[in-house]
C-alpha cells in the first residue's frame, strides 16, 4: 500500500498575512469614503499650479538667503544636539535593556530569563518612544515657552528610548564568546562587557546612530509647526501667507541639507565598513551585521579617524553654543509647578466621548495603513532605478553596457534619487497642506502626506538593500545565459522582498505616530481632536485622546513585529 504524500497547505503564515494586509487595504478604502463622498476639490487647482509654477522661480534676495542659511544652521543645530543627548540616553538605556547585561552582571541568571525589573525598564521606555515628538514638544513648550531645551528635548526624549530598544537588540544579537571568557576569567562584568560586546558592536551602534541623525534632521524640521523656528516653521509661515517662491527657497535649503546628511553618512559608513543604515532582518541574514572583508575598518589611530572625531566634536560643540538652550530650567522650581499644575489639569482623563475616540481611533487606522501602502509601492518603483548597482551601466541589468550607452539609466538614477529626495526632505504636514488644496479634508489627504514623505525614506532604504545585495547568485545566474527579466524575477527579488516588507512594516509603525502631526494641521484622525482640545486647553480630553493613541501605537508595533518574525 503506497502512502500518498499530503498536499502542504496554501495557507501559509506569509499568505496569510498577504491576505491581511489586502482586507486592510480595502477597509481603510472605504473608511476614507473613496466610494462614498466627493473627495476632489477642483477650485484649488489654480493654487496648486501656482505652487508648481514657483518651483521655477525661488527668491533668491540677500535677504532671503540670509534669513534661509539663519533657519538651516538652526534646524541642523536642534538635530545634532538633540541626536547627542539621545545617543547618550540611548546607550545606556540599551545597555540596561539588553538581556545580555542582565545575564553578565547576575551569573545565576545566565541560563534563565532576566529579572522583573528588565521588564520594567522595556515598559518603562516604550511609553517616551510611543509618542510622536511633536507631542512632546507641545508638551514642554507649555513648560518652558519656546526656549531651543524645547525642541532638542522634543527629539532626545523619544528618539533616546527609540536608541535604547535598538541598541540593546544589536548588544543581544553579538557574539558573546569573548565576553563569556572575560567573564570564566574573573573580570569584573562592567570590564567584560566594555572590552569584549561592546567594540564589536561598536560599528553596528555607530551606523543606527547615522540614522538616526538622518531622521532628526526631519524631526527638527517638523517640530516647527509647534513655533520652535528653523526652516520647518519657515516653510509654514511661507505655505500660509502663499508666498510660494519662499517657499520654495526654504525647500531647496531643505534639499540641501539633507541631501549632505545623506552623503556624509554614507561616505562615512562605507570608510568604516559599516552595516546598512538599517537592518531589521538580522536574524534572516547574519551577513548584514558583520563587515565585509574588502571593506576597510575602523581604526581611532588613523589621522583620517582622529580629524573627523574631532569635527564631530566641534560640530556638538558648535551647535550648543549657537543656540543657547537653558539647562537650568529643567531644575529650576518654576518647573516643577508648571508639571505639577499640568499633572492635575490632565487627570483624570475625561471618556466623556468614548464613541467618538473609537471612530477616529478608526480612522487614524485607516490613514496609517493607506499612507504605507502607497508609500511601499511608489518607494519599491523607484528604489530600482535608484540604487547604483541595477540599470547604470555595469549593474545587475545592464552588465555589458560600454561607452555607446544609452543616457536613459542616468536620468532614471539621477531622476527617482531627486524625488525621494525631495519626498523625505519636505515635512509630512507641509504635504499635507499642499494636498489639501485639490482634496477635501479627512482620512486620504492625511495619507497622501504621510506617504509622499515616507515612500522617500522607504525607496532610499530599499535602494540600499539593492546595493548591498550579494553579487554571487546573481552572477551565478548569469553565467548560466539567463537573461535579464530572469535573473530580476528568480535572483533579485527574492533576496529582496523580505527586507522590503520588513521595512515596510517598520515604516508603518512609524506612519502611526505621524498620524497625529498631519492631523494637527486638519487632515483628520485623532491628531485633528488633540489639536482642537490643545486649542480649547481640555486637559482631560487630552489626556485620553493620548491613551488611546499609545493603546493603538502599541496595538501597531506587536502587529508588525509578528509580521515580521513570520516573514524572515
Amino acid at each position: 500500500m503506497t502512502m500518498v504524500p499530503a498536499r502542504p497547505s496554501l495557507l501559509t503564515p506569509p499568505v496569510l498575512w498577504g491576505l491581511a494586509s489586502l482586507a486592510a487595504i480595502a477597509l481603510s478604502l472605504a473608511a476614507a469614503g473613496l466610494f462614498q463622498q466627493e473627495l476632489f476639490n477642483p477650485g484649488g487647482l489654480p493654487q496648486l499650479g501656482r505652487f508648481f509654477r514657483a518651483s521655477l522661480q525661488p527668491d533668491l534676495s540677500r535677504e532671503m538667503l540670509q534669513l534661509t542659511v539663519q533657519a538651516s544652521l538652526v534646524t541642523l543645530a536642534y538635530a545634532v544636539c538633540g541626536t547627542f543627548l539621545s545617543l547618550l540616553l540611548g546607550l545606556l538605556g540599551g545597555v540596561v535593556m539588553s538581556e545580555v547585561w542582565w545575564q553578565a552582571v547576575l551569573p545565576q541568571r545566565r541560563q534563565l530569563q532576566p529579572p522583573p525589573i528588565w521588564f520594567g525598564l522595556r515598559a518603562f521606555l516604550a511609553v517616551p518612544r510611543a509618542i510622536h515628538e511633536v507631542i512632546w514638544g507641545l508638551f514642554f513648550l507649555n513648560l518652558w515657552g519656546l526656549d531651543p531645551l524645547t525642541a532638542i528635548l522634543a527629539i532626545a526624549l523619544p528618539y533616546g528610548a527609540i536608541v535604547a530598544k535598538v541598541f540593546s537588540e544589536i548588544l543581544d544579537e553579538t557574539p558573546r564568546q569573548p565576553l563569556q571568557a572575560l567573564l570564566n576569567s574573573g573580570a569584573p562584568p562592567f570590564s567584560a562587557f566594555c572590552y569584549s560586546l561592546l567594540p564589536q558592536a561598536f560599528l553596528n551602534l555607530l551606523s543606527y546612530s547615522f540614522y538616526r541623525f538622518e531622521c532628526a534632521i526631519r524631526s527638527a524640521a517638523v517640530l516647527g509647526i509647534i513655533g520652535a523656528g528653523g526652516l520647518g516653521y519657515q516653510m509654514l509661515l511661507s505655505l500660509q501667507s502663499l508666498r510660494y517662491e519662499q517657499l520654495w527657497t526654504f525647500f531647496y535649503a531643505m534639499f540641501v541639507l539633507n541631501g549632505l546628511v545623506d552623503f556624509s553618512s554614507a561616505w562615512l559608513r562605507r570608510r568604516w565598513g559599516c552595516a546598512s543604515r538599517l537592518d531589521l532582518n538580522a536574524s534572516a541574514a547574519p551577513t548584514t551585521r558583520t563587515i565585509a572583508s574588502n571593506t576597510p575598518s575602523f581604526a581611532v589611530y588613523q589621522p583620517l579617524n582622529q580629524g573627523l572625531a574631532l569635527l564631530l566634536v566641534g560640530l556638538i560643540a558648535f551647535c550648543f553654543w549657537y543656540i543657547q538652550p537653558d539647562f537650568s530650567k529643567l531644575w529650576a522650581p518654576r518647573t516643577g509647578q508648571l508639571l505639577t499644575d499640568l499633572l492635575h489639569a490632565c487627570w483624570p482623563p475625561d471618556w466623556s466621548q468614548g464613541w467618538q475616540l473609537v471612530k477616529l481611533s478608526a480612522d487614524t487606522v485607516a490613514m496609517s495603513v493607506l499612507a504605507i501602502a502607497l508609500s511601499a509601492t511608489v518607494g519599491l518603483l523607484l528604489a530600482f532605478p535608484a540604487a547604483h548597482n541595477f540599470f547604470l551601466p555595469g549593474g545587475l541589468l545592464n552588465p555589458t553596457a560600454g561607452k555607446n550607452a544609452s543616457l536613459l539609466p542616468q536620468i532614471l538614477f539621477l531622476l527617482s534619487r531627486a524625488i525621494l529626495l525631495m519626498g523625505r526632505a519636505i515635512p509630512a504636514p507641509i504635504w499635507a497642506l499642499v494636498v489639501l488644496f485639490v482634496l477635501f479634508p479627512g482620512i486620504l489627504p492625511g495619507a497622501i502626506a504621510l506617504a509622499l514623505h515616507n515612500l522617500g525614506i522607504l525607496g532610499r532604504l530599499m535602494a540600499e538593500v539593492i546595493e548591498n545585495l550579494d553579487q554571487r547568485p546573481l552572477l551565478a545566474l548569469q553565467t548560466t545565459g539567463a537573461p535579464a527579466s530572469l535573473v530580476f524575477l528568480y535572483g533579485v527579488l527574492p533576496l529582496t522582498m523580505p527586507r522590503f516588507l520588513s521595512y515596510s512594516l517598520y515604516r508603518w509603525e512609524v506612519c502611526m505616530r505621524e498620524t497625529v502631526i498631519v492631523g494637527l494641521v486638519g487632515a483628520g484622525g485623532l491628531g485633528r481632536l488633540l489639536t482642537e482640545q490643545l486649542s480649547s486647553f481640555d486637559y482631560q480630553g487630552l489626556m485620553a485622546t493620548l491613551t488611546c493613541f499609545l493603546v493603538l501605537t502599541f496595538g501597531v508595533d506587536w502587529v508588525s513585529a509578528s509580521a515580521r518574525r513570520s516573514l524572515r
